[in-house]
């Protein structure tokens, strides 16, 4: 398929010059991320204090970091709210200022206003078939969290429910505790 002007292969997205929106290569195309709002920040924030305190010495959290990954055999660059990645994956020595190489544990989305759950479980459906190994769906209004996994249907955790993982051993995270963390109320 010829290349049209619009479209970008992965070496050209990645060198275009850094700018304050946060894009995203879809089929061969620049996509700006949906800009996030007052309780998708501070979601954003809790999930990398809580996140950020449970990986020492194991990984690291990244906020709308890009990675590199393959979508229906296309290049394909997301750049999910948060991720996690363990230094077996990308070694803790590898400091290069660059998208991330290598598909990570986890990808977390932060539903938007503009964005509905199915637009993200789709996307989550295409993280997993790129490696990631979890995929979290986080619903501010529903006060949920969703986790995809690979070989299993997803699974909902709302209030005091414990997310467990074995991928994440010795993390205890409840919805509860991230949206307290968030300074979220609850609904009246």
């Amino acid at each position: 398929m010829p290349k049209t002007k619009n479209q970008l292969n992965l070496e050209e997205f990645l060198a275009l010059p850094d700018n304050d929106t946060a894009c995203e290569l879809i089929e061969g195309k620049v996509v700006p991320k949906v800009s996030p709002k007052r309780f998708h920040s501070k979601v954003t924030g809790a999930l990398f204090i809580l996140l950020s305190h449970w990986c020492q010495n194991r990984g690291e959290v990244g906020i709308e970091w890009a990675v590199t990954l393959k979508r229906r055999g296309k290049d394909w660059v997301p750049v999910p709210d948060l991720s996690y990645i363990s230094y077996e994956r990308l070694p803790k020595d590898r400091l290069l200022d660059e998208a991330c190489p290598v598909s990570p544990e986890l990808a977390i989305e932060i539903i938007s206003p503009e964005q509905t759950f199915g637009q993200l479980a789709e996307k989550a459906t295409d993280y997993l078939d790129a490696g990631v190994l979890r995929v979290w769906i986080v619903d501010s209004r529903a006060r949920s969290i969703t986790v995809f996994y690979p070989n299993a249907a997803p699974r909902t955790y709302t209030a005091a429910m414990p997310l467990t993982d074995l991928l994440f051993p010795e993390l205890q995270l409840t919805a509860e505790r991230v949206f307290q963390q968030a300074g979220i109320p609850e609904k009246t």
